[in-house]
């Protein structure tokens, strides 16, 4: 059955809100009807941290390459900040790729980097300093597991290179840390102990006072870097150790 009345006020309201949409329309800024769709977010990548300073020792790599067989130091920035260790050690090859304030995670991270293109004679290790700094959740165990970690990643192309890990050193401006340090050197040293080319050395007790205190005449003003007094006592322990 036909309703005419029904298809005129259909007919009715579709042309009303024809009506409704192009005034809508009309009342908007040109810039609105005609503006380029938004472009697409892109997430822009960081480098890791300290990339600037492999970078850096690429580019000096690039322009001399240190010989094979030398004696590797990496690690943080007790042995990045030790700039003159070549003159501690007269007659030792050299090369020291100690960068920022690193931990284990960066070390592993770059060890295809600074470690295996130089084809070294021996590796010396300073780390876990700046591991236990970064959070109390960090533990002894974290940090120890971090080196086994490292350690592993060396001997499985480095079999019979010598591996040496400097103890972390007790530093005034991180005492309270030292029960921590403690326990990581003791890990690391007895683990060290039951492998061979593997050589633990111990300068936190050398740079304590009698009453177990961090030696302050060892450090610069940050009481966290040594001076040269400092390096003194590490060019002491650390030379009978190195493979001439």
């Amino acid at each position: 059955m036909n309703y005419p009345g029904r298809r005129f006020a259909i007919r009715y309201l579709s042309f009303i809100a024809l009506l409704i949409s192009v005034r809508s329309a009309a009342q908007q800024p040109v810039n609105a009807l005609h503006a380029e769709p938004a472009p697409l977010t892109t997430t822009v990548h960081q480098p890791p941290p300290f990339w600037n300073e492999i970078t850096e020792f690429k580019r000096q790599d690039s322009l001399q390459h240190p010989p094979s067989g030398a004696i590797l130091f990496i690690g943080s920035s007790s042995f990045r900040k030790w700039t003159n260790i070549q003159s501690y050690f007269p007659g030792y090859p050299i090369i020291n790729r100690g960068f920022g304030g690193s931990g284990f995670p960066d070390l592993i991270r770059y060890a295809g980097d600074i470690i295996f293109p130089y084809h070294p004679r021996q590796i010396v290790i300073y780390c876990g300093d700046n591991d236990l700094a970064a959070s109390d959740s960090v533990t002894a165990t974290v940090v120890y597991n971090r080196f086994v970690r490292l350690y592993t990643i060396i001997r499985s192309r480095l079999k019979d290179v010598d591996i040496v890990y400097v103890s972390i050193k007790p530093s005034p401006s991180r005492q309270k840390l030292m029960p921590r340090m403690e326990e990581v050197n003791d890990m690391i040293r007895n683990f060290m102990a039951s492998y061979s080319h593997a050589t633990f050395v111990d300068v936190y007790h050398a740079m304590l006072t009698p009453q177990g205190l961090p030696m302050d005449d060892l450090f610069i003003g940050d009481k966290l870097h040594m001076n040269e007094k400092g390096y003194k006592v590490w060019q002491q322990i650390l030379q009978p150790y190195l493979d001439k």
